[in-house]
């Protein structure tokens, strides 16, 4: 399918508003996501490892709040910005992160794209389960270019996504596996339903291919941290 004819924003945002309570288990995660709580710890371990004075989070499609839930674990007293395109999802982490150790809270409603993030003001950004939506080559690097500005030197930027492959015989057999993996789960209607939805609404970029770009926009490091069927995560890190 063609990006023309994908998911808009705003159909987008509506799925998202009606599907609160999925996204809201900090010890799951998102269950049709391989890997969910691994690559959850595994990020918010590296975010707190690379930045232990860390005084800012940056969360880019935050859901209910899970990711900087998280770090606030590891890293107390953070002021916590984030971003989503659903006002529910934002309202629902707002909540549960004013029941944590934040220090200040911000949410912004809207698209990353649309937004304007202070120049070097982050320690930490965090995209997970979000950078899918994004469509051509121009989106990919207004958004990358966009959170390395927002980084303080030293900061780290970490993703956790569903991905593409960009040879054709690893993309046939890592979406059999995932295949494999939904149905495990439930059936194969429910694996039909997930690649239904996948199709009409994302599109994916390969990990090589984030990997790539974070540098091309002045990231001095990048790394991957985890790579499983279709869902891959890495750290990139700019320079002090």
């Amino acid at each position: 399918m063609s990006s023309a004819n994908k998911s808009t924003v705003e159909e987008i945002r509506a799925r998202f508003d009606n599907d609160v309570e999925r996204f809201s288990n900090l010890e799951t995660g998102q269950s049709a996501t391989m890997d969910a709580p691994v690559v959850l710890e595994l990020i918010t371990r590296v975010a707190a490892a690379q930045c232990p004075d860390a005084t800012g989070v940056l969360d880019i499609g935050c859901g209910a709040g899970n990711y900087t839930l998280k770090l606030l674990e590891r890293l107390p007293n953070l002021d916590c910005t984030l971003i989503d395109l659903s006002q529910p999802m934002l309202d629902r982490a707002r909540q549960r992160l004013e029941a944590s150790s934040a220090d200040n809270v911000t949410t912004l409603c809207g698209d990353v794209r649309d937004l304007e993030l202070p120049k070097e003001a982050f320690d930490v950004a965090m995209a997970a389960a979000v950078l899918h939506h994004l469509r051509d080559d121009a989106d990919w690097k207004q958004v990358f270019t966009k959170v390395f500005q927002s980084l303080k030197p030293g900061g780290i930027f970490l993703v956790s996504d569903l991905v593409a492959q960009d040879v054709t015989a690893a993309t046939q057999v890592q979406w059999e596996r995932y295949g494999e993996y939904l149905r495990s789960l439930k059936d194969d209607a429910y694996r039909q339903t997930v690649f239904d939805y996948i199709e009409k609404e994302d599109t994916p970029r390969s990990v090589l291919y984030q990997v790539d770009l974070c540098r091309e926009v002045g990231f001095q490091q990048a790394e991957v941290l985890h790579l499983n069927a279709c869902f891959g995560s890495f750290a990139a890190v700019k320079a002090r």
